[in-house]
């Protein structure tokens, strides 16, 4: 298999799943990831879906990034704008079925879950390096076509940003949220580490020559 096909598989891969634990985030209703809080927020303003106002949402944001700085857009980034949110309203349908009424002890697994999925998702997406999210465009931009602040800062201050609108109109802001943010990064890393990157470029995790 290519590196290429490798590629576009990932980001498939990892878009997908990456729908499943926002999901089972919210499922688990003890905090969300910011922009999942925003898009949360916005749909309870209209009465409708997650899925329905994530696309809307991405949408509006990827019109700037392409009159902006289109190189952020790409295969994953498509993906991404159609299937995040579809993913995301199936995987809540399934826990509903699956556990309608969860106790206290079964809700902090579930985040738990979404946590490791979601960090395990995001690895497999970025390293696929074939386009990134419009939300992640964003503070791409402001940190290094405007040099505003530094990427962890304007990543920070989106996201800050985020969970005050999703406050504002009722999305659960939570423990999970607090420990997205915090411990994600190195999750992420370790995948990058000890996933991600030896099944694309070999065991050695080195990068190849493209095929």
């Amino acid at each position: 298999m290519s590196q290429k096909t490798k590629r576009i598989l990932m980001a498939f891969f990892g878009v997908i799943v990456t729908g499943f634990c926002v999901g089972t985030f919210q499922k688990a209703s003890l905090g969300t990831d910011p922009f999942t809080c925003f898009v949360t927020g916005i749909g309870n303003i209209f009465g409708s879906t997650y899925s329905t106002f994530y696309i809307i949402v991405t949408g509006i944001l990827l019109i700037g990034v392409f009159f902006v700085e289109k190189h952020y857009i790409g295969i994953a980034t498509l993906i991404n704008l159609f299937c995040t949110g579809i993913s995301a309203d199936f995987m809540k349908y399934i826990w509903d079925l699956l556990l309608p009424n969860p106790n206290l002890a079964m809700r902090v697994a579930l985040m738990l879950l979404g946590v490791i999925g979601s960090s395990f998702s995001a690895s497999v997406y970025f390293t696929a390096d074939v386009g990134v999210s419009a939300y992640d465009a964003v503070s791409l931009i402001a940190a290094n076509k405007y040099k505003l602040l530094p990427f962890k800062v304007c990543r920070i201050l989106s996201d800050l940003i985020c969970v005050i609108v999703g406050l504002i109109f009722h999305a659960v802001v939570n423990v999970g949220t607090v420990i997205t943010a915090l411990f994600m990064g190195p999750v992420i890393q370790w995948f990058n580490t000890h996933v991600s990157e030896p099944f694309l470029y070999g065991k050695d995790g080195k990068k190849e020559q493209e095929a």
